[in-house]
């Protein structure tokens, strides 16, 4: 009996330890002390955070190469090739097909350009003198460090060049901001940190213009066409849909908006009055604003490149929660594509929500974390803060085998290639002073962060196979 008790003693302690859950899964978890962001609040409390690691997986044995193609795809597993990159699912598991037929997760850099900071510039001139030098050797990097492509806000043209030619290349997915582009030819817009306000913040997606508008600006998709390394297209970044729509609309001051009439019209079918409002009802708008955003873009990118994926807006805050959002994204994006905050882990219930409801893949299209030891003030931008670089690698690991623990997830983009400097003018309000990035304003990559991302990039398909089987 002394025995059994000292056993359940030492086994409570490890569960207690662990976490019982996660036993299961195969997981030890370390332990990393960081904090949120929470709305610019510069006081919030350091926390511990249980973390995964790919060293700390139960019985899987870290791999220190795996045989990439020049997309960085699995060579031992491939389907049927279209040219394109395509999404598929197989055996329960969404896959990016490459445009040779091999399976692929997309892991991306985002902001892959140089810092236009007076600093930025000098280093940039001492060390690269050129973007066609900067470009080769950047790419070089990156593809050593295991990243198959770019994100939005790169120098796509530079990436397109530097893939001449080259054994490995880098995909690259252009943002074409059909909304916010609208908007500042119509009028009313202004910026916000991180993305582009709205009169109430309510898209212009009721104007006729908007639709007449699109299909002109989806033509300059057309010089694209042919480059196998084209991932798909973004078509704007962190609209504010969400449950305020309903209301946002009602109340515009032009009450012969093409909003206000839309939503008036609205809540009149349904025979409903503006104190009868309820959330299912602000829910069900902004789906009905979401569809036909989602409706009119896909329409004018499928015109002029039908054989190109549609990425969909990169949907954030609010805007993941909401299904009849994520219902409309589905139904004419090729992948969901959000921004996600807010959370140490991502949530496994969400996750299995979004692929439910929208009956497509999704990926993460932008998330990062701050370290301290990079000097910097990190009072910006809303990822969680660490205290070195290795912690800031052992967050992207610990975010990234949650990703894959979800057979939805078909990659994700990694916010940002380099820091802020505090020193530049004329910057977006959310990028002042934080480290961000995974080089300096130096130029200078972080050992300790890319020796962990290259670690897990290297396993990332041996981690599927562990988990799936």
């Amino acid at each position: 009996m002394k025995h059994i008790l000292i056993l359940f003693s030492v086994l409570t302690a490890f569960l207690s330890a662990y976490g019982q859950k996660d036993i299961k899964k195969g997981y030890k978890y370390i332990q990393v002390e960081s904090k949120p962001w929470i709305h610019g609040n510069l006081d919030t409390p350091w926390k511990t955070y249980d973390t995964k690691i790919v060293r700390n997986i139960i019985n899987y044995e870290i791999c220190t190469d795996f045989e990439v193609n020049k997309y960085g795809s699995r060579t031992d597993r491939k389907v049927n090739a279209t040219g394109y990159y395509r999404v598929e699912k197989l055996n329960g598991r969404w896959w990016v097909v490459d445009p040779e037929g091999y399976l692929n997760i997309h892991t991306v850099i985002n902001s892959l350009r140089p810092g236009g900071s007076e600093r930025n510039k000098r280093v940039f001139d001492e060390k690269f003198q050129t973007m066609d030098k900067w470009m080769k050797d950047t790419a070089d990097s990156l593809i050593y460090y295991g990243f198959t492509g770019t994100g939005s806000w790169s120098e796509d043209h530079w990436v397109m060049e530097n893939n001449k030619g080259q054994e490995k290349q880098l995909s690259y997915a252009p943002n074409l901001n059909f909304m916010s582009s609208y908007g500042k030819k119509r009028g009313g817009t202004y910026q916000l940190p991180g993305n582009t306000g709205y009169p109430n913040q309510c898209i212009f997606v009721f104007d006729p213009e908007f639709e007449i508008f699109c299909d002109e600006h989806a033509r300059q998709v057309l010089k694209y066409k042919g480059d196998k390394n084209l991932f798909g297209f973004f078509s704007d970044n962190e609209m504010p849909l969400g449950k305020k729509n309903l209301e946002g609309y009602l109340t515009l001051e032009n009450k012969k908006d093409p909003g206000y009439l839309a939503a008036r019209a609205w809540i009149e079918s349904k025979g409903i009055t503006e104190a009868g409002i309820t959330d299912d009802h602000r829910e069900a708008f902004t789906g009905y604003v979401a569809e036909r955003y989602y409706r009119i873009v896909s329409a004018a990118l499928k015109k002029y490149a039908p054989e190109y994926m549609y990425l969909g807006s990169r949907l954030h805050g609010g805007a993941k929660n909401v299904m009849p959002i994520i219902e409309a994204a589905g139904k004419y994006c090729d992948i969901i594509s959000l921004n996600y905050y807010g959370v140490w882990t991502p949530e496994e219930d969400l996750m299995n929500k979004w692929e439910k409801v929208s009956g497509k893949p999704f990926m993460i299209t932008e998330f990062y974390t701050k370290a301290m030891d990079a000097g910097l003030a990190n009072t910006t931008g809303a990822g969680f803060t660490v205290h070195t670089q290795q912690d800031k690698g052992y967050a992207y690991q610990h975010f990234c085998l949650t990703l894959l623990e979800s057979k939805s997830c078909v990659g994700w983009h990694f916010f940002k290639y380099q820091d802020n400097d505090p020193t530049a003018k004329n910057v977006d309000p959310s990028n002042i002073d934080s480290n961000k990035g995974i080089v300096n304003n130096d130029f200078d990559y972080y050992p300790d962060l890319m020796n962990l991302m290259k670690e897990f990039h290297i396993n990332r398909y041996y981690i599927i196979d562990y988990l799936d089987e």
